[in-house]
């Protein structure tokens, strides 16, 4: 309960510029512009000219919109992993809680831009599949930060699991305008919930490969001895 009233205060009442380089502008102008308006209605000469830029500059920085949205996550992604306290003592679960409350206060000044995009992601299925590529990666270190591995096969079913568990609590997040956000942490409660009991369901599943792969050589070696004792 203290960490989650440590959570309750107000979202900043507009984003913070990022800083004065071609890509810092850019980024900056394409979520402006998101706020505004659907993602399939943005060009890039719209995002330079927002910007400030030249095309040529901004082309020097960046191949599509897509591109520029994958810079603002990662640099979210760094603030994440740049935050938090030290909370070895506490279960996985309370370690994620945390980190993804930290994703959350990080995003919070682009509410509008996040709800516009998942609005858009609603109507086009190839943009929400680069968008739940790039919050695959994102979701890894996630994991990683609370001190859940996301390496191998069972920490990228974990990673896509917690992708979409983080999905839905936006779904709550975009609309939740309690200052204490009472609603998106129970969806986070709810959701981390679910999750322990998938991980748990992936852990017996990886554990079925090695139980699938001795019982035909225990079978095989009882058959050997029947038959030597017969010989």
């Amino acid at each position: 309960m203290a960490r989650r009233a440590k959570r309750s205060r107000k979202a900043p009442a507009a984003p913070p510029a990022r800083g004065v380089s071609d890509r810092d502008k850019a980024i900056d102008a394409l979520m402006a512009l998101l706020a505004e308006q659907p993602i399939e209605e943005i060009g890039l000469a719209e995002v330079a000219g927002r910007a400030g830029l030249k095309l040529s500059a901004l082309r020097a920085e960046f191949g599509s919109v897509p591109a520029i949205f994958a810079a603002h996550v990662k640099d979210i992604d760094r603030i994440v992993l740049a935050g938090g306290e030290d909370m070895t003592e506490e279960s996985p679960r309370d370690r994620l809680f945390d980190v993804l409350m930290r994703r959350l206060e990080a995003l919070a000044p682009y509410k509008a831009a996040v709800r516009s995009l998942m609005r858009s992601a609603r109507r086009n299925p190839g943009l929400a599949f680069a968008l739940n590529a790039m919050a695959l990666r994102s979701q890894a270190w996630m994991l990683e930060a609370a001190g859940i591995g996301a390496h191998g096969p069972r920490g990228a079913l974990r990673a896509q699991g917690a992708a979409l568990m983080f999905a839905r609590v936006l779904s709550v997040w975009v609309d939740d305008e309690e200052e204490g956000l009472d609603r998106t942490m129970a969806a986070l409660d709810r959701g981390l919930a679910s999750a322990e009991r998938w991980d748990g369901f992936i852990g017996d599943l990886c554990a079925l490969p090695a139980c699938i792969l001795r019982g035909p050589r225990r079978r095989r070696r009882y058959r050997d001895e029947d038959e030597a004792e017969a010989a």
